[in-house]
Formats: structure tokens, sequence, C-alpha cells
């Protein structure tokens, strides 16, 4: 039997590309999603991956949703916080709401994810934590300071986490993608993909989704095991740390 992996925001864009390749790998996945039943019903669908909803942002249903996988799939022994939003605006515009709601889904959730599932892992001396951060966590944006301070720490969860989770055979480890070509990215007007985006990437196009799993279902395999606290980023060349 296959490992129990769960992912957050699984059943859209980078997490349903995570989801996919977590069980093409074998593993038996539960994907969470938030809000939108229409998508999930149709990932669920063509993919046959059992699909739970629940909003992140509250530890409370993250503790009963974590309860509801494991009841029926088993403990859950590969964590990837990818879950996230935007509300982009200048600070100077940013509202509380604006702050407060891109701070609670992409950071708090890393808590309210992870502490339900953290005593089984230890008890069971293995565990794997993937959080998916972003380039921005890294080197900043304009108009996000929301998004780039919680992505930011999203990083130093890890890099603390991972020394406290080392010795119970727990890893945890940040990926930080650039410009990825999901159906938000891919909305934008192609002109400006084009003129103000690309001549920023080294390599000369959009990641794809499929490449960011690639990455998570190798930090999450027991061969794995001696990379923690680690952030391995996948921009293209976009930004080099």
């Amino acid at each position: 039997m296959g490992r129990v992996a769960l992912v957050t925001g699984g059943s859209r864009g980078i997490g349903a590309a995570i989801s996919v390749a977590l069980k093409a790998a074998g593993y038996k996945v539960a994907a969470n999603y938030a809000g939108n039943d229409e998508a999930a019903a149709k990932f669920k669908g063509e993919t046959g991956i059992p699909v739970y909803k629940w909003d992140v942002s509250d530890f409370d249903a993250c503790a009963a949703g974590v309860a509801k996988v494991e009841a029926d799939l088993g403990p859950i022994e590969v964590l990837v916080n990818n879950a996230g939003i935007t509300r982009d605006g200048m600070f100077h515009k940013m509202t509380k709401d604006q702050w407060y709601a891109v701070i609670n889904t992409n950071l708090n959730s890393l808590f309210n994810m992870t502490r339900p599932v953290w005593e089984g892992m230890r008890a069971r001396k293995f565990g794997r934590v993937v959080c998916i951060s972003s380039i921005n966590g890294q080197k900043g944006q304009m108009g996000q300071a929301n998004y780039s301070a919680a992505k930011a720490g999203d990083i130093g969860f890890v890099k603390a986490l991972a020394q406290e989770g080392a010795k119970a055979g727990i890893t945890v480890n940040a990926i930080t993608p650039g410009y990825i070509g999901t159906e938000m990215v891919r909305a934008i007007d192609p002109a400006i993909i084009e003129k103000a985006i690309l001549p920023h990437i080294p390599v000369g196009r959009l990641g794809e989704p499929s490449e960011i799993a690639r990455a998570v279902v190798f930090l999450a395999a027991d061969e794995a095991g001696f990379i923690t606290g680690s952030t391995l980023s996948a921009n293209g060349g976009q930004y080099m740390v």
C-alpha cells in the first residue's frame, strides 16, 4: 500500500499537477480545496483522486479535515502545503482585509495544516512536509507586500521546523516556483508575457505545473531523507540564490 499524501489546494493549478504526480508515483492522495465545487468534482472525476473541502485558514476546519482524510485513507505521511491566494495592491492602498486574507491563507495555514499531522509523523518516525513558497518570497515583489511576506515566512517556517523534525525522520522543505503556466498566469495578456515576463527568465519560457510536481515527488520520496530545511528554486534562472 502506498503512503498517504495530502495536498492543499490540490484540485487546481500547481496543486492538481502535484496530486496527479503523487498518485502516479504510488501514493494514496487526498486533494483539499477551498470553494470551487465544480472544479473539484471535475478533477475527482478525471483523476479518481478524492477531494475534501475546508478552509486552510481555519485551524479547527483543518484538524477536522485531517481527521476525515485519515479515517478514509490512513495516517498522513506526506503533507504538501500548496494552498495560496493573492490579493495584490500597492501598500499605500492595501486594506486590512487584503493583508490578513493572504497571511491567513498562505502562512497561517502552514501551522493549521502541519500541527494536526505532526505528532503522528513523530510517533511513526517518518514524515515529509513540502511547502510551496514563491520566488517573490525570496526577492520581494512590488504590489505584493502581503504575498511576499507570507511566502518569505513559509521559508522561515521550513528552516525552523526541519530542525525539530530531523531526529524523528521528518523532512521539511520548500519549493519556490517562479512564473508557472497555470490557468491564472496564462490568462495574462500574451503580449505582456512576451514583453514583460519572459525577458527576465533566462530559459525563455514559463514553467509547467508538472515541473513543480516532479520536484515535490522527489522531496516526498523515502530516499530523500537526507534533504531537509532546503529551499528548491524552480524559476528558470530568474532569481538565483
